[in-house]
């Protein structure tokens, strides 16, 4: 294999995401990209929707227009992946001239990007591929999260798909069995592609699914605990909550899988003494909201996220679906014990001394979690929460085994 190596230890890198610079992915892509320019080697983000932040260097797949065009194949004909075409095609151009070693996927879909143009070109182009799954859309027919319906159709083979209406949702037609047949003809047969993914609970899947043949790495998400450490604020004052006990729950969309309903339900079963308050919530969420739960919009201010965190005495993830979710990660950092749904790899992410794991939709046993907690008091988890951050989730170590799995296979590829 040609490698564009030079000066030592010099790599060319490029990262292709849907976005840059802004939600989980978008800024982990960008933290490797910054990582990677401080250590001397050149890096290109190639991401499809809105505007690059924090990356100077990037390359913008597309446009509104093909974004909406492929929006529509989706909707109608459930071919998402399929649409992007020209956008496509001029991209492969471009990834051409620029000529990496190193190619790493995000995530491949979100209406920007066309599979079948992009693999056929990564399977003669025979670079050194990184592809981490962010979650399961890669090995099913349709959806990126099936827990929710229970389906493991994807094990044999997807059909007649039961979350068709979820992200990316077809309202009309279910091409579910095409998709996979497609999907797995694509995706398996490279020869230089190694897949991450950021927790074991992904990798046993993956390990089950028809992309069982490549090597796999598991590096689990990192967060920037320079931002996310306990941060004093006025947020108390400001809410009238100086001695409220407080439930937090964050998400950048409070859709169907992040579970708003439980919180609405918990919201019943509390005292007043106790309140929730919810960040990510849109107007009209937060209109129909009850009078104990104080809803807050989304924020960009991740120095005032940490002192929401901060401010909570328990942070509650009701998910439903969920890969490795970093909001867990910023409350422990600012020393907020979590509470969990047994979901996915949302349960790696705590220990005994961090917080408690709770089986799906057991509101009971929540509240009294929550009870026992509030007597404990905050301050029997928070040197714990913070301690188990700067461990295992330090974005500067974590972001750091991504550039040393580059590094080892390019030169694992010279030796070819």
């Amino acid at each position: 294999m040609s490698t564009g190596l030079s000066g030592g230890n010099k790599m060319k890198v490029l990262q292709i995401n849907t976005v840059c610079g802004t939600g989980s992915t978008g800024r982990i892509a960008a933290d490797i990209h910054k990582m990677l320019i401080e250590q001397g080697h050149e890096s290109v983000i190639a991401y499809g929707r809105g505007t690059a932040n924090n990356c100077d260097n990037t390359i913008k797949i597309g446009n509104n227009l093909d974004f909406y065009a492929h929006a529509l194949k989706t909707r109608i004909l459930d071919k998402h992946g399929f649409g992007s075409k020209n956008a496509t095609r001029k991209f492969i151009e471009r990834v051409k001239n620029y000529n990496p070693d190193i190619i790493h996927l995000h995530n491949v879909h979100g209406y920007y990007i066309n599979i079948d143009l992009l693999f056929s070109f990564l399977k003669e182009y025979n670079k050194t591929i990184v592809w981490t799954l962010h979650d399961c859309w890669a090995f099913t027919g349709h959806c990126s999260y099936f827990d929710y319906a229970n389906c493991y159709k994807w094990e044999t083979h997807c059909q007649k798909c039961p979350e068709k209406k979820s992200y990316p949702t077809s309202i009309f037609l279910d091409n579910s069995y095409d998709n996979f047949e497609k999907k797995k003809k694509l995706f398996t047969g490279l020869k230089n592609m190694t897949l991450v993914t950021p927790s074991q609970w992904l990798a046993n899947l993956v390990k089950r699914s028809f992309l069982k043949e490549y090597s796999l790495k598991v590096i689990n998400n990192g967060i920037d605990l320079a931002v996310f450490k306990p941060t004093p604020s006025v947020f108390r004052k400001k809410y009238g909550l100086d001695n409220t006990f407080i439930i937090l729950g964050v998400a950048s969309e409070w859709t169907r899988r992040k579970g708003l309903e439980y919180f609405i339900e918990l919201s019943k079963m509390l005292n007043e003494q106790k309140v929730i308050v919810l960040v990510g919530l849109s107007k009209k969420q937060i209109k129909d909201l009850p009078k104990n739960i104080i809803g807050i919009t989304r924020t960009n201010s991740t120095k005032e996220l940490a002192e929401i965190y901060t401010a909570s005495d328990i942070f509650f993830n009701p998910t439903l679906e969920d890969n490795f979710p970093t909001t867990n990660l910023e409350a422990l950092a600012c020393g907020t014990p979590v509470i969990t749904f047994n979901t996915g790899g949302s349960v790696e992410t705590i220990d005994n001394s961090t917080g408690n794991i709770v089986e799906k939709g057991d509101l009971q046993k929540v509240k009294q979690i929550i009870q026992r907690m509030k007597i404990e008091g905050k301050e029997k988890y928070s040197k714990y929460c913070i301690a188990r951050a700067k461990n295992y989730y330090d974005k500067n170590k974590k972001f750091q085994e991504y550039i040393e799995l580059y590094e080892k296979e390019v030169a694992n590829d010279l030796k070819l």
